[in-house]
């Protein structure tokens, strides 16, 4: 009976809508059809747009599924091979200058008010690298400054120059660095020995690349002009084959791959910066969408996508990266950097400036079984990361009180080579370093003359395989290796150019 009755609905309405058709005027006609085909489109675009909307997508700062883990399903990582990755020659592009800006930025991305370090484009001002492509490849701009103190014989120049002969002589044949099995290359008299861990060879190759890019070499150029430029188109197209679909760097199945992740986008985007390499910057900006979907939503980062619990260090290599990034111009999510302030205040303790790794005021971490030979009160590294975060974040050293109140528990722990003590820490050196250069004043003077006096007094100087290298004797040598100690040392020695001091601090 219902159908019935419907059918007999259906055509009273049908009947209806044929008789008024066929009594009224000619231009009523023509404007119920009109509206009847308006109606018909607008149904169907709806559809389109609804099931578009409704496909996974893989990387996106813009886009909010219901499900974020759908931005970030894992897959397989891809096998690497040996494979020659092309990467575009760039030669006959013209160097960067004040006219040929990449990107600059019109405010602060926190508080829209007094704008932040490392903002907008122009030579010392790049987070990493300091300034424009081209010029001498030996520092940013020709500038290559010595550290206060009697160093005008460029004792920091020499011993940045033998660490980075060290890196190119143990890069392996397929671009990369090899965390655990570097001096396989070395004589069998003479080889070298430090092993760091098998799963962390991207992030290895990552820091290597930050050491060869923060002295001014890229890949380009021909030897004669850039002996190093084989060493790094080697090493970029070595992380351009270790990116997976869904631009993640290296394999997952390191407990703890954001790491290696995270350093990895850094060379990449610094890289770009310097050469504009449209391959790179593809490269470059999965990356950044990976790390921006990876990270804790309201919040920060810690050892994989999305995983609930957040920690400092990865925080501030996601920091960096993301940076880097902006500043070169690429797309960046800027809630990442409102997450990483919000998590940065709270990890930092209010009345000394302490940071922690992952409650407030807490110690720094240490490698599992290893907090006896490595005790945490001999290191600052969560507080000197917290603090060059919070430069990286926009906050001024003069006026900061965070930042002033970690200065001055670093200037209390200054780096020592003892290898008894337990306070060689490498990690908590390189992030020390460059948040006292951005310090400036009695703080950074003092800072810089232990640091000097303990990296380059104690760089491998006797002939043979070592020779360049730092022993990996601190507290995260056992997972880093000798590649490790030596980019990092490197790249503290590189501080002096790398970055500009962006609030004036001297």
């Amino acid at each position: 009976m219902r159908n019935i009755a419907h059918h007999a609905h259906e055509q009273n309405f049908n009947e209806s809508i044929h008789g008024l058709v066929k009594n009224s005027p000619w231009w009523m006609t023509s404007l119920i059809v009109h509206l009847i085909a308006v109606f018909v489109f607008w149904n169907i675009a709806v559809d389109a747009r609804v099931e578009a909307n409704s496909s996974p997508i893989r990387s996106s700062i813009t886009h909010k599924p219901d499900k974020p883990e759908e931005l970030i399903t894992p897959i397989k990582p891809p096998t690497l091979d040996t494979t020659d990755v092309p990467i575009e020659p760039v030669e006959d592009q013209p160097p960067m200058d004040d006219t040929n800006k990449p990107f600059k930025e019109t405010a602060n991305e926190l508080d829209g008010e007094s704008r932040g370090p490392f903002e907008g484009a122009g030579p010392s001002t790049a987070i990493g690298p300091g300034g424009p492509p081209g010029g001498s490849p030996h520092g940013r701009g020709g500038d290559r400054r010595r550290p206060p103190g009697g160093d005008g014989a460029g004792i920091t120049d020499n011993a940045v120059e033998w660490g980075l002969r060290w890196l190119a002589d143990h890069q392996d044949d397929n671009g990369g660095w090899d965390c655990d099995e570097y001096m396989k290359h070395d004589p069998a008299d003479d080889r070298c020995d430090g092993s760091g861990g098998a799963l962390y060879d991207v992030g290895v190759t990552g820091l290597s690349l930050l050491a060869f890019l923060g002295a001014g070499y890229t890949d380009r150029g021909s030897q004669r002009e850039n002996k190093y430029a084989k060493t790094v188109r080697s090493g970029l197209r070595y992380l351009l084959r270790s990116q997976d679909e869904q631009g993640v760097f290296g394999t997952r199945a390191a407990h703890n791959y954001i790491y290696n992740h995270a350093i990895a986008t850094l060379a990449m985007c610094e890289a770009y910066w310097l050469t504009r390499n449209p391959r790179l910057k593809k490269s470059a900006q999965d990356g950044l969408n990976y790390l921006s979907a990876a990270r804790n939503p309201y919040l920060a980062w810690r050892y994989h996508a999305r995983g609930g619990t957040n920690d400092t260090s990865v925080t501030a290599w996601a920091v960096m990266a993301l940076k880097s990034g902006k500043f070169a111009g690429l797309e960046v999510d800027p809630d990442a950097f409102k997450g990483a302030r919000l998590w940065i205040d709270k990890m930092t303790e209010p009345n000394f400036g302490k940071v922690g790794y992952n409650y407030p005021g807490g110690t720094s971490a240490r490698p599992e079984g290893m907090q006896d030979r490595f005790p945490a009160d001999k290191t600052e590294a969560m507080t000197a990361a917290g603090m060059l975060t919070r430069i990286f974040l926009g906050e001024d050293p003069r006026t900061s009180k965070p930042i002033k109140q970690g200065a001055k528990l670093c200037v209390e722990s200054p780096p020592t080579w003892d290898p008894e003590d337990g306070s060689i820490d490498m990690y908590y050196w390189y992030y020390a370093t460059l948040a006292m250069y951005q310090v400036g004043g009695a703080d950074w003077a003092k800072w810089n003359r232990a640091m000097v006096k303990s990296i380059v007094g104690n760089q491998q100087m006797a002939n043979g395989s070592r020779k360049g290298s730092w022993d990996p004797i601190g507290a995260w040598g056992s997972d880093g290796g000798r590649v490790y100690s030596t980019a990092c040392m490197t790249m503290c020695l590189e501080v002096y150019y790398r970055y500009d001091r962006v609030f004036g601090t001297k």
